[in-house]
């Protein structure tokens, strides 16, 4: 017991020193190259904080039992949706971007639909459509919904990376950092975020067993905590070091890549089942993706209110989800 809980401290700092050190890199590196932080955010430091999923994501394809891939995708954009926004929100108002409002917000909304859709069709083809419970298969995402989110994902990077040329930053009057020095800060940052994001979960796991917790809870919990405390706690520092257009970025990002790169990489390497739990938490993050961005638009920044508003959604539907 007490081993764990030195496990998880030493799992926080390194958390919380290495997103630092990401932040930092990340933030330098746009500067070197001109480049806003959101495309920044919305690229490598989205994919680097996106990377434990997709790794645990294509191991469990590749033994072919990845059933739970859209359900821990799902799990993941709502937790950044409300729990990282809203947290960053409690720290410092976050503003919008018009980048933001007219291309990566919709789009990742219309990501999220074009997915249910494909379970919709899965559902109804199947002719299952009316569950006994939430476990019951509902159908698959096969390799040809697979394809369309790679190309999709694919496209929307070549996308930014025009949208980056178009739009150079003024030149910076302070010191920069050199590029290797930028890419060392990046890297070290990532291995200290994922090992401490590893060590945090299994320490937490074990607590967690020893206070007699069921699996189906931690599960819910502390699993679903630990693998988006990447993108939690460096939109955080992001947001804390005034660096809002990572932070946000970053939160856009990592949900565009969960559902395109990391959806479409598994269900191409093995179909992923689809279950009425899945459905109907798709249909929960279109609703919750709506309301995040009415609230970005209405004021073009979120507030500290909005952020409980927010984390108070999200409890909610972890309570919901634990008693269904």
């Amino acid at each position: 017991m007490i081993l764990n809980l030195l496990l998880l401290i030493v799992g926080f700092v390194a958390l919380v020193k290495g997103a630092d050190y990401f932040v930092d890199g990340s933030a330098s590196l746009a500067k070197v190259f001109r480049v806003p932080s959101l495309i920044i955010g919305l690229t490598i430091v989205a994919l680097g904080t996106s990377a434990p999923e997709l790794a645990v994501s294509t191991t469990a394809a590749l033994q072919g039992s990845n059933e739970i891939a859209l359900s821990n995708v799902v799990g993941s954009n709502m937790f950044n949706l409300l729990v990282v926004l809203g947290a960053c929100a409690l720290f410092c108002t976050v503003p919008g971007n018009e980048d933001i409002f007219k291309r990566d917000f919709p789009f990742s909304i219309i990501v999220t639909v074009f997915v249910l859709i494909c379970t919709l069709s899965s559902v109804v083809f199947s002719g299952n459509v009316f569950a006994h419970n939430m476990a019951d298969e509902a159908g698959v995402i096969g390799r040809l919904e697979a394809v369309v989110l790679i190309v999709a994902f694919v496209g929307y990077i070549l996308w930014l990376i025009k949208a980056a040329k178009k739009n150079k930053t003024e030149e910076s009057d302070e010191k920069l950092m050199p590029v290797w020095k930028c890419f060392l800060f990046i890297v070290l940052g990532l291995v200290a975020i994922v090992a401490g994001g590893q060590a945090v979960v299994y320490s937490a796991k074990e607590i967690a067993r020893f206070f007699g917790m069921s699996e189906t809870l931690i599960g819910l919990t502390v699993v679903a905590f630990g693998t988006s405390l990447p993108e939690l706690v460096t939109s955080v520092v992001a947001a804390r070091k005034n660096e809002t257009g990572l932070a946000v970025g970053n939160v856009i990002g990592s949900n565009i890549f969960n559902l395109m790169l990391i959806l479409g990489v598994s269900s191409f390497l093995h179909p992923v089942t689809v279950n009425f739990a899945s459905f109907f938490d798709l249909i929960v993050l279109i609703f919750m993706s709506v309301i995040t961005y009415v609230f970005l638009v209405s004021k073009k920044e979120l507030n500290r209110p909005e952020g409980i508003i927010m984390i108070l959604i999200y409890a909610a539907q972890i309570v919901f989800a634990v008693v269904r």
